[in-house]
């Protein structure tokens, strides 16, 4: 199969390249390098170099000539998104646009694009939350998120392109940027292991629904495997949409335990204030994934967390 991924030299889709590799597919990667690196694209790898909202990316698209198209390229950091909305916006709402139409016009038969549980905001009923839970976000991430599976199937949907998003729960594991949006695992793992005080935010008792990237690769494969099952998980003009969750609840102060351990640090943990736009509990159901196209997430945090944490001793 020919799948180009956008963002394939970040964190996910350097993952999701390489497991490609592996299994036979030939594989074209588009990043602007902002947060990924090159040396995360394999000579074995078509690349282009540019920013999904520029004037650039339909000749790009069709220039591969994809069957497949992963979309992962994203601006995901919370904080970021509060502090710039716009760029937010523009990266997240319209760059999804503009990638749909790119592959419409290239003939892509199936895009999968990445989503998050941000898209729910505080939860409205009882954890894990499925995909039929209230959509309230409650920060501007979460809202660039949604109107982008709005955008996705506006433009989708008329040309017949079998899709679906997907909400992905908060994912780490090796090549997770520690530095700039790098994401709570990443960040507290690097300072253990560098000797700095880790902090965590708030009361350390919120919860988060953690997976490991090689699960999130794992169900962008079995996607990609099966014909059809996409749209039939959203129901029609809606789109689909999957949680690619484990469905347990974790909370920071316990995340921060398995770091220490899988880390060997003993030192202090400081915290520091609540972040704007942050919520207290998440975590979502994956049964519907499981169902459409046979995936589950297998990796404990356990194991996880001794993974990246060898990952990150030999990275920094």
């Amino acid at each position: 199969m020919r799948v180009l991924v956008t963002g394939g030299a970040g964190f996910i889709g350097s993952n999701l390249v390489e497991a490609l590799l592996e299994r036979g597919d030939t594989v074209g990667v588009i990043d602007d390098l902002s947060t990924g690196h090159a040396e995360n694209v394999p000579e074995a790898v078509w690349f282009a170099r540019l920013d999904i909202t520029g004037e650039d990316l339909a000749s790009a698209v069709a220039e591969f000539a994809p069957e497949a198209l992963v979309h992962l390229a994203a601006q995901t950091s919370v904080p970021l998104s509060v502090a710039d909305p716009e760029r937010d916006r523009l990266v997240n709402l319209a760059g999804t646009r503009a990638v749909a139409a790119a592959a419409v016009a290239a003939g892509v038969t199936r895009v999968l694009s990445a989503s998050s549980a941000a898209v729910y905001g505080t939860p409205r009923g009882p954890l894990p939350l499925s995909e039929d839970a209230e959509t309230v976000p409650e920060n501007p991430y979460g809202e660039s998120k949604l109107a982008a599976e709005s955008a996705l199937s506006e433009v989708l949907v008329p040309a017949g392109v079998d899709f679906a998003s997907l909400r992905f729960a908060n994912v780490y594991g090796p090549r997770q940027d520690w530095q700039g949006e790098g994401g709570v695992v990443a960040i507290v793992s690097a300072r253990m292991l560098g000797g700095e005080t880790p902090v965590v935010y708030g009361t350390g008792r919120q919860t988060r629904d953690f997976i490991y990237v090689g699960d999130v690769v794992g169900a962008i494969l079995h996607a990609l495997m099966r014909p059809g099952a996409l749209a039939s998980g959203g129901g029609g003009r809606t789109g689909a949409a999957y949680n690619i969750s484990t469905g347990r609840e974790t909370s920071v102060n316990d995340l921060v335990a398995g770091l220490a351990a899988a880390c060997g640090y003993e030192g202090d943990v400081r915290c520091e204030p609540a972040r704007v736009g942050d919520i207290e509990r998440s975590a979502l159901d994956p049964a519907r994934a499981r169902a459409a196209f046979d995936w589950q997430a297998r990796v404990s945090l356990d194991e996880g967390l001794a993974v990246t944490a060898e990952w990150f001793s030999r990275a920094r």
